[in-house]
């Protein structure tokens, strides 16, 4: 028997805000100190009484709009009862009925809603058997985000979290570093009996007892879905695919030996490499919720600001939208795309250094040579500068894009070589400056004058009469090394192809 793997996902994001959600205190996600950004109101003092941070509001309904999903007209904010020593008030201001956003998709996912709450506090276990508890973080606006079920693997629901971290960025509703906790994903994993035909299906299924949900049923797949279990505490990107994974195949193997699967809350050990029990799952009635009586209901309507034509009006190019830009206006290779579009300095660099292509006017004319400048500065970038990066640990602050432009056209125009270019570019990014005094002070400019290399070449081919021989023989490789004994000469600096017409000249 085979399964069927059925994933949703829950994301939680704090958003970038001054504030927290219903209070004055700073919302500080870089604070080390803790019990620092905390009020009478985030500690749930008595007496106190909540304020709605709009900006929290107006960041989620921003995230709605790019989502392509609907805009609630009327909204309100609930209590969810729970008890837990990092909740001060024993309750969550969420929402529950009336979410700020319904529907959407991201990435091929469909979403189910996305509404607003406040984080919890942080604890920590000491080793001495303590527990401690941080509530900087208490009240923090956070965002979540429901899919439907309906990712079927690992890498799916990897690609959709990086994705939606990469949307957040771009609107500026939050960092989302998963790291430091301001993105948080859980997995909801099912795993049902995937049937060899629909007929089969049917027949299985009612057998079971099961109702069907669609009479035409495509083959392969169950009628009814798994037993759902959640995972928490993941991390990293890397560690919801590989959480999915585990889950997949230990619900598989608990089905494959006629146990069942038993609804639950489980976390991820990232040490262990597995999943591992932690509370029966709670249902929404377990909540208890009823409406914030402390709160306004909001109608949105009323608010101009918040209309889904103004917030459309605000929203930057969107992660999608520029990837189907670039890869029409420029026809660079989707890694470079997907580089730019996931690293925003180096994107800055990229299309500010192509600007320069653009003014000029003895290249713009020249469409053709505008789309070839742009695939070196491009390869460059991204073969090049960010390996040097990476293994130097600097960044790309000293590097002006307009001396950038000027080293590819420098390259494309044989003024220095691919071994000079990558020399200079690596002086440009540990000390900046401009490529073409670089390569004077450097002795990196190349040599393509006939006359500079003349007298070179004829001493090459007086030393070297058997190699001379073979080439005029036939043999190419011949001619190769002796371009290479010209490029030891002249330690790199001559330009190949004039040599290679020298050699020809000079040998026929």
């Amino acid at each position: 028997m085979k399964y069927t793997p059925t994933i949703g996902l829950e994301v939680h994001a704090e958003l970038k805000t001054k504030t927290k959600m219903f209070c004055n205190s700073k919302n500080d996600p870089d604070e080390k100190q803790p019990n620092i950004n905390i009020c009478p109101v985030c500690m749930a003092h008595p007496g106190t009484l909540p304020v709605i941070n709009k900006e929290a509001v107006r960041h989620v309904l921003r995230v709605g709009v790019a989502l392509g999903g609907t805009l609630a007209d009327f909204t309100e904010f609930d209590r969810k009862n729970y008890f837990y020593p990092d909740l001060p008030k024993g309750y969550q201001i969420s929402q529950y009925k009336y979410p700020l956003v319904s529907g959407g998709e991201l990435n091929g996912v469909s979403i189910t809603r996305v509404h607003l709450e406040e984080d919890t506090g942080r604890s920590s276990h000491e080793t001495g058997g303590e527990s401690l508890v941080d509530f900087n973080r208490a009240g923090v606006p956070l965002m979540e985000l429901v899919t439907e079920p309906v990712i079927k693997t690992a890498k799916e629901a990897g690609n959709f979290a990086r994705e939606l971290q990469l949307l957040l960025r771009y609107l500026g509703a939050s960092e989302a570093n998963m790291e430091k906790g301001e993105m948080r994903v859980e997995a909801n994993v099912s795993v049902s009996e995937t049937f060899a035909s629909a007929d089969q299906c049917r027949t299985d299924a009612d057998s079971r007892g099961n109702i069907l949900r669609n009479s035409a049923l495509s083959p392969r797949h169950s009628a009814t879905l798994g037993t759902k279990v959640e995972v928490k505490n993941i991390n990293s990107f890397k560690a919801v695919e590989k959480a999915i994974e585990y889950e997949i195949k230990r619900q598989s193997e608990l089905l494959a030996r006629g146990e069942k699967v038993v609804q639950e809350t489980r976390g991820w050990d990232e040490n262990k490499g597995k999943t591992f029990s932690q509370r029966l799952k709670e249902e929404s009635h377990d909540y208890r919720y009823f409406p914030e009586p402390d709160l306004p209901k909001l109608h949105l309507r009323e608010l101009p600001e918040f209309h889904e034509d103004v917030l459309r009006k605000e929203l930057p190019e969107l992660p999608r939208e520029k990837r189907e830009r670039y890869k029409k206006e420029f026809g660079i290779k989707d890694k470079d795309i997907e580089l730019y579009i996931s690293d925003m300095r180096l994107d800055r660099l990229f299309t500010e250094t192509i600007h320069f292509f653009k003014d000029d006017s003895n290249i713009a004319k020249h469409s053709n040579i505008v789309a070839e400048f742009i695939q070196l500065a491009s390869n460059y970038i991204v073969s090049d500068l960010v390996g040097l990066a990476k293994s130097t640990g600097q960044n790309f602050n000293k590097i002006q894009p307009e001396y950038l432009s000027l080293l590819i056209k420098m390259i494309a125009g044989g003024e220095i070589s691919s071994r000079g270019a990558k020399d200079i570019l690596a002086i440009m990014l540990s000390e900046g400056g401009s490529p073409d005094e670089i390569a004077k002070k450097e002795g990196l400019a190349q040599i393509s004058g006939k006359e500079e290399l003349k007298e070179i070449v004829e001493k090459i081919i007086v030393g070297n009469p058997g190699v001379v021989a073979d080439f005029k023989s036939g043999k190419e490789q011949a001619l190769q090394f002796l371009i290479g004994q010209g490029m030891k000469e002249t330690k790199g600096a001559a330009n190949p192809k004039t040599l290679e017409k020298l050699f020809k000249e000079h040998i026929t």
